[in-house]
């Protein structure tokens, strides 16, 4: 048989105080005056008791949950959370630690294709929400309906209603492309997930044509890869760019996650890294300094960016901000040893 929920009038029994007493303490309310002895005899009786807060009862009452999501989209139907990608643990451990020293908690989602994020938000009484990498400008109305701040990371929104977390990603496609051209490349492919318009993936691609145009080298579509950003594509791209006689003589990556699997499905087919193909990342993940060579790669600060965007809601909630902020964070390039001068 299940064990009673010890509740406040429990309390109030045990420590002989009033329910109404036992709820300011608990609560901490300071409009209230009440004596140091009666607070700890009730803070004795709750210890004896092991009480512990219904934090939903007290959301309702409060009409806040002290809970903020974050939602990763997930593009493919039947797709998993892509945690294997060290993006994801950086940022999100952030966001955790920034919420817990603010009293929060995190409930982490997904959402299916055709699901709507009002309907997640709404179902688990949000006190704020952190959206990353969403595409479909048809949610953005929904969104404007939530009556909680609304963070966008890497979503590349015009719309000043909601808060924007991001990285210049069209810069760092270009500081990429730029490095391997002055390394002597001329035939440099690009490898990233499904490119759409206005997502980091199409950003990071536009950097790419402006290095090569800038440098007058003609964009060949051909070697434009196009899959899925994680190790498994790149372990198939780099088996197939192993045994192509006409394979580029470098790679940008759009992720260091993808340039991981590409250098070792590389190595499977004998190829060398930087001797054979030159790899450069996106991300500067932990990684990408571990990986065999260390690879050379764009750095983002993943954690700075969870941590921009959990202080957004928090600051949102105490009123801080008269109108919406766009943060923009730096990108800069780390050379290693994944990339050679021809």
């Amino acid at each position: 048989m299940a064990e009673k929920r010890i509740n406040m009038k429990d309390i109030a029994k045990e420590a002989g105080v009033s329910v109404a007493t036992v709820s300011y303490i608990i609560n901490k309310r300071k409009d209230q005056s009440i004596a140091v002895e009666t607070i700890e005899r009730v803070q004795e009786a709750i210890t004896r008791l092991g009480y512990v807060p219904n934090l939903s009862a007290r959301a309702l009452v409060a009409n806040r949950s002290h809970l903020f999501g974050v939602v990763i989209p997930q593009t493919e139907p039947g797709k998993k959370f892509m945690f294997a990608n060290p993006f994801y643990g950086e940022f999100l451990s952030s966001v955790e630690y920034e919420a817990r020293m603010a009293g929060y908690h995190v409930l982490i989602s997904g959402t299916n294709v055709d699901q709507s994020y009002l309907e997640v938000a709404q179902t688990r009484s949000l006190d704020g929400i952190i959206i990353v990498g969403m595409y479909p400008e048809a949610y953005y109305t929904d969104l404007k309906r939530l009556a909680i701040p609304v963070i966008l990371v890497d979503s590349y929104c015009e719309d000043l209603a909601f808060h924007t977390v991001s990285i210049d990603d069209r810069l760092g496609g270009r500081l990429a492309t730029e490095h391997l051209l002055k390394k002597g490349h001329r035939r440099i492919g690009f490898a990233s997930g499904i490119i759409k318009e206005k997502g980091v993936n199409y950003e990071r691609f536009l950097g790419y044509r402006d290095a090569l145009e800038q440098a007058e080298v003609p964009f060949d579509p051909t070697l434009v890869y196009s899959g899925t950003v994680g190790y498994e594509y790149g372990l198939q791209l780099g088996e197939e760019l192993g045994k192509d006689r006409d394979a580029p003589t470098a790679i940008f990556a759009s992720a260091d996650i993808l340039a991981v699997g590409l250098i070792r499905g590389l190595k499977k087919t004998g190829k060398e890294v930087p001797e054979d193909f030159s790899v450069i990342g996106f991300d500067d993940s932990w990684i990408a300094e571990n990986c065999d060579p260390a690879l050379t790669t764009i750095r983002q600060n993943v954690s700075q960016k969870g941590a921009k965007a959990a202080h957004l809601i928090i600051e949102e909630r105490k009123g801080s901000y008269g109108e919406k902020q766009k943060v923009v964070l730096p990108v800069t390039l780390v050379e290693r040893s994944s990339v050679r001068e021809l």
